[in-house]
């Protein structure tokens, strides 16, 4: 597996570096949609997901991709992670903004789940990603569908109830 890895600091950790930098000037420009308490959920929500998918991913036994340049966890694993952040924010954000419907949510599931798999064959390239074991977006499409599923049921049940005191 080391022959996946280069130890310098390279494309790969300019490319989350710019990412993140990239996608909180984002969302600090944006209009706000959202009360502080949501945007942090919102926020929370990509870097959640995507710590969890990640690491359940790649892992022993399974361990089917490696992250940044090594196996253990580092300080850019970390940044690496924190680039889902904006990326579940924007999708929160546009779902509000455009008033995505219930019935046109599995269209915008699809659009975004495109996107991700983009994104990820992106940061394959540029070495974030490293796949092993037959593991190929194929996959991470699936989990993209289930995840951003989540999502959606997730905004609709804040809309609903998230500011209601019981």
């Amino acid at each position: 597996m080391s022959e996946f890895f280069h130890h310098d600091f390279n494309t790969n950790e300019w490319s989350i570096i710019i990412s993140l930098i990239f996608g909180i000037v984002v969302v600090f420009l944006l209009p706000k949609r959202f009360t502080k308490k949501n945007t942090c959920l919102y926020l929370l929500c990509g870097m959640f997901f995507g710590f969890l998918h990640d690491h359940t991913l790649s892992v022993l036994p399974v361990s089917y991709y490696e992250i940044i340049d090594s196996s253990s966890f580092e300080f850019m694993d970390f940044l690496s992670h924190a680039v889902y952040a904006p990326y579940s924010y924007l999708f929160f954000y546009l779902l509000n903004l455009f008033r995505i419907k219930p019935r046109f949510t599995l269209l915008y599931i699809l659009i975004w789940a495109f996107v991700s798999v983009a994104f990820e064959r992106l940061f394959v390239f540029l070495g974030i990603f490293h796949y092993q074991n037959g593991y190929n977006t194929y996959y991470s499409f699936l989990i993209y569908l289930f995840v951003l599923s989540l999502w959606v049921l997730f905004y609709f049940i804040i809309q609903t109830y998230g500011e209601k005191r019981y």
